[in-house]
């Protein structure tokens, strides 16, 4: 049985009085945990997200879905572009997941979307942040920018095959990357994976990297 808890992670920039909104979900014995960045103009709500993180837990690995900008924040067009701030974000729920009791224990894996992508490489090119793998769904990478040939962690791109420019982006930003890697094409399948079968082979492509790199 999984176990849901709603969080609220104070970070850099959030005015006072308010936080991060979030729900760590932890299923029977988990073999790690993983941390969502959504993308631009999506919250911790995203279908797609949850779709994912479901398979998560059924293969023993813990989610935390968190929304990166606060209602007001999002607001602002040029704020989900930014991904200092979402970097910077995702730092601070790292950082909250090491402290927790409940998943400080826990290997810590990054699952990125569109622009959260960007923000998951460049928390994984620090040295310090310990995340064991990295993926990405549909994401931007190259906007990780000169931090992709830093990255340490096993990173996945996983990317539709007929999302054609956002292929190109993925396929320069993975020479780039020194890391254990791999891409993966999801045959026919557009930017949000809306196809047939689409999102459960993302999702089966996230749990297998993520169980092969969190599980002992």
């Amino acid at each position: 049985m999984v176990r849901e808890y709603p969080v609220e992670i104070a970070a850099d920039g959030v005015t006072a009085g308010t936080a991060l909104a979030g729900v760590l979900a932890l299923p029977p014995d988990p073999i790690g945990v993983v941390l969502f960045a959504h993308g631009s103009g999506s919250s911790r709500h995203s279908p797609r997200n949850q779709a994912v993180a479901a398979a998560l837990r059924e293969a023993g690995v813990a989610t935390l879905l968190l929304d990166l900008l606060t209602p007001a924040e999002d607001a602002l067009y040029r704020n989900r572009f930014d991904i200092d701030v979402l970097a910077a974000r995702l730092h601070a729920a790292a950082r909250w997941l090491g402290t927790e009791p409940l998943s400080a224990p826990l290997p810590l894996g990054l699952f990125g979307a569109s622009t959260g992508a960007a923000a998951a490489l460049r928390v994984a090119a620090d040295s310090g942040s310990g995340i064991a793998a990295v993926v990405s769904r549909g994401g931007r990478p190259d906007l990780a920018g000169t931090a992709l040939a830093q990255v340490l962690a096993p990173t996945l791109l996983i990317v539709g095959g007929a999302d054609t420019e956002v292929l190109e982006l993925n396929r320069r930003a993975f020479a780039s990357l020194q890391c254990e890697k791999a891409l993966e094409v999801v045959p026919g399948a557009g930017h949000l994976f809306e196809e047939a079968g689409a999102l459960e082979q993302v999702a089966e492509m996230a749990s297998d990297w993520f169980v092969r790199h969190c599980g002992p």
